[in-house]
């Protein structure tokens, strides 16, 4: 084999041999919202919601997409609690606002068949929660007319509880 050849072979096999890695620490750490963050974070969500007239269904995951907290105003229709439930396991399981994901999951998208997967809910009113650069959960709320009134209540919430997210 000529130089140029024996060159080209030994850059090729330095590609695709993968380089090791320095030992992961065994230990992982993480941000998470204490219980006391995520109610508040429900309760100031689910006060702008009824400000505007709506009565709604409100939750707040961690960043596992486990439910921390679950308000429902009390004429919230049935259907409020798991959608609501859905919209914020679906942000935080795919790291977007469930508005976001709506328009990436359209028919004839590349990304359509996330909406069949089960538990996803791809309606706006679904929102990630950031601390410091890490999703921390979401909140997800189900009730108003619509998902970008949905969206507005958990801006609302989230705006609000920001200093405490940001501390």
């Amino acid at each position: 084999m000529d130089r140029p050849k024996i060159m080209a072979l030994l850059l090729v096999s330095l590609i695709a041999c993968p380089v090791p890695s320095a030992a992961q620490d065994p230990i992982v750490t993480y941000r998470s919202m204490s219980p006391e963050l995520a109610l508040d974070l429900a309760r100031t969500a689910l006060t702008e919601c009824r400000k505007q007239g709506y009565q709604v269904a409100v939750a707040v995951v961690d960043r596992f997409g486990n439910t921390q907290v679950m308000l429902r105003d009390r004429f919230a229709g049935p259907h409020t609690v798991p959608t609501a439930t859905g919209k914020a396991w679906t942000a935080i399981t795919f790291r977007t606002n469930t508005t976001e994901l709506q328009a990436i999951t359209q028919p004839g998208m590349p990304q359509a068949g996330v909406r069949d997967l089960p538990g996803v809910v791809v309606l706006g009113g679904g929102m990630v929660v950031e601390s410091k650069g890490s999703l921390i959960g979401a909140i997800g709320i189900s009730g108003a007319p619509g998902g970008d009134a949905d969206d507005a209540c958990a801006k609302a919430g989230i705006v609000t509880i920001q200093d405490k997210l940001d501390f």
